[in-house]
């Protein structure tokens, strides 16, 4: 079995997302990569970027739907960071050109106002923590040829992180019921998916929670200032050149932005 350079594959798969190509997963040339050998791949990842000068936004949470984890046979969510340089303005475009094949979901960010030490974290204890909720529109963007991988190839691969698009208003997260909240995802006006909140682990804050207490795992904590992706609310398309994309959620705003060449 061919011995696991964490950094080595780390800086692979940051090429790629620089060159955008696509490489094989990393499970092919190491079959009995796990899961915790992915969040390793990541870390390096992540100190790369970091020591390249780009900042945490803040973490983001994968596989949040109760069918994502049973398709992807896992007990819990995954988990990587937002940088600050994959963030779009609202109506806004993205360039294909950066991109390697793209796809778009619609999601609920929150702002978080207070630190969160696991474990333990409940998602009453993520509301009060959170100063503000947002919507977003995340567009992952795997680095593996034809989007193809398994739970640790996606894992070290930073989640499929890529873009980022949020909304303009900031709502104080008492004012909703964020299960409740009415999600719909267009494509060139055409209503792709409808959905509501509690598709995220049955409420966005769950899912705050369950990252709290998997850091906590390692001594880290949900930070003052974090601005965290809790999943996606829609299922995610693929984008084409041209497309013009808007993802309105219900009391919290509209998110649009075009996909140019």
């Amino acid at each position: 079995m061919a011995e696991v350079n964490y950094q080595s594959l780390a800086e692979c798969l940051h090429q790629a997302e620089v060159e955008k190509r696509e490489v094989i997963r990393i499970t092919q040339d190491h079959p009995h990569l796990s899961v915790e050998d992915g969040y390793r791949i990541q870390e390096e990842l992540v100190s790369l970027k970091c020591g390249l000068g780009h900042r945490i936004v803040g973490p983001k949470m994968g596989l949040t739907s109760q069918a994502k984890m049973r398709q992807m046979n896992v007990a819990e969510p995954i988990y990587g960071y937002i940088f600050d340089y994959m963030q779009v303005p609202n109506h806004a475009s993205i360039s294909m050109a950066d991109l390697i094949h793209p796809k778009a979901e619609a999601e609920i960010a929150f702002v978080m106002g207070k630190d969160l030490k696991g474990p333990g974290i409940t998602k009453e204890q993520v509301l009060e923590a959170a100063e503000y909720v947002l919507p977003a529109v995340e567009i992952i963007d795997s680095r593996y040829k034809n989007f193809k991988f398994t739970l640790p190839d996606v894992i070290a691969d930073n989640a499929s992180s890529s873009r980022v698009i949020f909304g303009d208003r900031l709502t104080r997260p008492g004012d909703l019921e964020l299960d409740l909240v009415g999600v719909t995802l267009r494509i060139n006006g055409e209503l792709k998916d409808q959905a509501a909140g509690a598709a995220v682990l049955g409420h966005p804050a769950e899912s705050i929670a369950m990252l709290a207490n998997m850091l906590a795992r390692k001594g880290q904590t949900v930070k003052a200032g974090d601005v965290i992706l809790s999943g996606g609310v829609s299922e995610a398309y693929r984008l084409a050149i041209g497309d013009v994309v808007t993802a309105v959620l219900d009391g919290l705003g509209t998110v649009q932005f075009t996909v140019n060449e």
